[in-house]
């Protein structure tokens, strides 16, 4: 499956952003979708990631209750909405794909990665 995280930009400290990951290739909805981040200096971050029916989600501490991660299976696109952004969130957002069931958040666990998309917050 291929995909492509669009929808990065700068904001300020407080702001909103709305990431998108369109897949084309093979049939969306069997796979287990994630969203993870690369900040200079820092280590592969794993934000969320959401079932294959989208019944179920999983959220990184730091992003809880300002993040929501969703799904479109019939427009084959996964969505990252980001609310109240802080200068931390400043990263390289990665969308990932998964044929395992879980919603894990170790990126080795994801096969298929698309190109990043970058968030810039100042404050």
């Amino acid at each position: 499956v291929q995909l492509q995280a669009s929808g990065g930009g700068s904001v300020q400290a407080g702001g909103s952003l709305r990431l998108s990951c369109p897949a084309s290739g093979r049939t969306f909805s069997n796979y287990v979708m994630g969203w993870f981040r690369l900040a200079p200096g820092k280590e592969r971050e794993f934000v969320a990631a959401i079932t294959r029916s989208g019944d179920s989600t999983r959220y990184a501490d730091s992003v809880k209750g300002r993040f929501t991660i969703s799904r479109d299976n019939a427009r084959g696109t996964v969505y990252l909405q980001m609310n109240s952004l802080k200068p931390e969130d400043t990263a390289v957002y990665y969308c990932a794909a998964s044929t395992i069931v879980a919603l894990h958040t170790t990126p080795r666990m994801y096969y298929y990665w698309g190109q990043g998309t970058l968030v810039t917050v100042s404050s």
